[in-house]
């Protein structure tokens, strides 16, 4: 008798369960669904997707893929070169804005087999090959435009050319002047210093994710976000970073109006903006050839033996 309580509870506890309806066509997908979830997990785009054109133009067919034979393949490959057009063709101009309406695979087109079909509006639209389309177009968002902008090669050969140089240059003539400098003739406070070694290791962390991760940048590039929170541990680290850098820069300038006239805080400033375009610029390329993480490791210790406080 003493334990039937303990029964008449259970028996409570176990009516209170609801188990919720059963939908046992839940995953019941369809081929084509199946399909484009395969095709987001390796290209990180799908249906419905939007672009904005980048390129000086972008050429799209009319004709479904499947019924082009190989050397209507090639004739669409010289159309964008200038040749004769063998194609009904529409030509996206820059700027334009593009929503990818659907994706077929032809194994048979031995330049690209993923086409890709995007449309500017209800009566413009057309086919192109993947390759074509994302070499002349970004996502349609500011920050994944950002990127683009920055990962340039020709860019970053042409702004580190000019970082260095112009950082030499300038640094020299501060140094001549007496001026204070970060590392240097350093004023006696640690946000500067503090500053230039997150730089430092933020960089190293942009190009790791790069080398370790391609795939999580690519996903990263496509659906960006600036909540470090909703993404993967490595990339929301790099976007806390980023966070730190803005706040502790603020935090920087703060400190040294309030340390310096106004003219030698303006100078200190200066040079402070040339060390830290440098510090980016060799962490960044240096980590891509493994060398950046001794060097971040040589130069915590040259920053914290040369700090003053």
């Amino acid at each position: 008798m003493r334990i039937l309580p303990f029964y008449l509870f259970a028996f409570l506890l176990l009516s209170c369960y609801n188990r919720g309806p059963i939908t046992p066509d839940a995953w019941d997908l369809t081929e084509q669904q199946l399909d484009s979830i395969s095709f987001y997990t390796t290209h990180h785009y799908t249906q419905n997707y939007n672009f904005v054109v980048t390129g000086d133009s972008l050429v799209v067919v009319e004709q479904q893929p499947e019924d082009m034979s190989v050397p209507d393949v090639v004739s669409i490959e010289l159309q964008s070169m200038g040749e004769e057009l063998k194609k009904d063709s529409i030509t996206l101009r820059r700027n334009e804005h593009v929503v990818v309406a659907d994706i077929k695979t032809v194994p048979s087109d031995t330049i690209d087999s993923v086409w890709v079909k995007v449309a500017r509006d209800q009566l413009t639209f057309g086919w192109v090959h993947e390759t074509e389309l994302l070499s002349k177009v970004s996502p349609d968002d500011p920050i994944s435009q950002f990127i683009d902008y920055f990962s340039d090669k020709h860019l970053l050969v042409f702004m580190a050319f000019c970082v260095l140089t112009g950082a030499a240059y300038g640094l020299r003539r501060l140094m001549r002047k007496g001026c204070k400098i970060v590392h240097f003739n350093d004023i006696a406070s640690f946000y500067p210093t503090a500053l230039c070694l997150l730089i430092a290791s933020s960089a190293v962390l942009y190009s790791s994710i790069q080398l370790f991760a391609p795939e999580t940048w690519r996903h990263f590039y496509y659906h960006p976000s600036l909540n470090p929170f909703a993404l993967p541990f490595w990339l929301g680290v790099f976007i806390s970073s980023v966070w730190a850098l803005i706040i502790w820069a603020l935090a920087t300038v703060d400190d040294v109006y309030h340390r310096l006239p106004l003219g030698e805080a303006i100078m200190y400033l200066i040079g402070l903006t040339a060390v830290c375009a440098v510090i980016y610029v060799v962490f960044s390329v240096t980590t891509l050839y493994y060398v950046g993480y001794p060097l971040l490791i040589a130069y915590f210790y040259f920053a914290i033996k040369n700090l003053k406080l």
